[in-house]
């Protein structure tokens, strides 16, 4: 009878320790785009490619002692007030581990200076190109997969002289990624003595641009470079100087390609126009995701979504070797990305654990580079002209 006792009561015991066990917490990440606003057609297909990213740790053992990786979204709008709201709720509502965002130039300056410098959180943006990103006294916490605005902006102007561009026109939106773009622009197209003929700033939001088209028509360009978002007031300046004849051909950032303007004003009426992007490099990695992502349903060829793939299994290998120490994040990302260490290629979550688990270092070759950081968080990278065909965005060239 006491036996009997004693194990009803171990096994009481044994059961209550169980009980009163604590849950393993999720680790959280943030994903803050630019879910509203002027690139919302773009935001799902980038959102989408991270959580693809979380999804392949989950299913390979999950994140530090097996906890689940969540991606928590949260909407910047694509502007300032939106990416500090946002970043203030996934850092001191949802205690994420770190950020892959805010998709916005703007949104990442302010969300950055506001809340996740001073809180000590890494964020790593996958579409935020404005150079002024790179002056940033981040204390080594802000990074991005993406390049600088100031290198896409050159490399467009020595494509267009060398397709014979030799006079255009520049219309950009009055924010930190038209502002950037546009003087990058500018200056290696009169460098390359390309003549500019029209440089002028626009508001956000106006119904109608036509006075605006009109001066910047008056110098006798008859190419239109337009850096502003092809889901916003970048669409209606294109369709109003269409309507008007103010210009013959038309030139967007990577802000630009967009399916807006193929949905709106139709592929035939675009044969004039092309579009810089970002691309990733031919390597054994990108055809990695490229099946990856099209076996969960998305399309590969979407703008950023090789930057926000890495983005994210880069801050998830970062928290990993960091041993879910917040503080030591930025330092991690470092340390998996440096071009020294065994090769980890997209999906390789379970490989990378068990190497970083016995202090081996990792490098890790992602869908949009190598994505060895510079000193301020910067990386090189790869554009592309494209231009409208029967399917879409197609590539044209590629920008040097």
């Amino acid at each position: 009878m006491k036996s009997k006792f004693i194990a009803i009561a171990g096994g009481l015991l044994a059961a209550t320790a169980l009980a009163g066990a604590p849950a393993k917490a999720d680790v959280k990440i943030g994903l803050i785009g630019g879910v509203s606003g002027p690139i919302a057609a773009m935001a799902p297909s980038m959102i989408s490619a991270a959580q693809l990213a979380f999804q392949q740790v989950n299913e390979q053992g999950g994140i530090l002692d097996g906890e689940k990786l969540v991606g928590v979204v949260g909407d910047s709008a694509c502007n300032p007030q939106g990416g500090t709201d946002a970043a203030t709720k996934a850092v001191n509502i949802e205690g994420v581990s770190a950020i892959v965002g805010p998709h916005c130039s703007g949104a990442v300056l302010a969300a950055a200076g506001s809340v996740t410098i001073p809180a000590g959180i890494t964020v790593v943006t996958p579409s935020g190109t404005s150079p002024e990103i790179t002056g940033l006294d981040d204390k080594d916490t802000v990074f991005r997969t993406v390049p600088s605005d100031d290198y896409q902006g050159r490399a467009l102007a020595r494509t267009l002289k060398e397709k014979g561009y030799d006079k255009v026109a520049v219309a950009y939106i009055n924010n930190d990624y038209g502002t950037g773009l546009a003087n990058a622009f500018k200056a290696e197209f009169e460098a390359q003595s390309g003549e500019i003929a029209g440089f002028a700033a626009h508001e956000d939001g106006k119904a109608s641009y036509r006075s605006n088209l009109a001066e910047l028509a008056s110098g006798g360009a008859d190419t239109l470079v337009i850096f502003d978002y092809g889901d916003g007031t970048g669409l209606t300046i294109l369709r109003q100087a269409l309507e008007n004849g103010f210009f013959e051909k038309f030139v967007g950032g990577d802000g630009m390609k967009s399916d807006a303007p193929i949905n709106e004003l139709g592929a035939e009426n675009l044969a004039a126009f092309v579009a810089s992007s970002p691309v990733g490099e031919k390597s054994d990695s990108l055809d990695v995701f490229n099946e990856a992502y099209k076996a969960a349903g998305g399309d590969p060829d979407a703008i950023f979504v090789t930057t926000s793939y890495d983005a994210a299994f880069m801050l998830a290998l970062a928290v990993e070797k960091a041993g879910g120490d917040k503080a030591g994040v930025s330092a991690a990302l470092r340390e998996i990305s440096n071009g020294e260490g065994e090769t980890i290629l997209p999906g390789e979550w379970e490989k990378a654990k068990k190497l970083i688990a016995v202090g081996t270092a990792i490098d890790y070759k992602g869908a949009a580079g190598d994505h060895n950081f510079d000193a301020a968080g910067d990386v090189p990278g790869t554009y592309a002209l494209f231009e409208v065909g029967a399917d879409g965005f197609e590539v044209m060239v590629e920008m040097k």
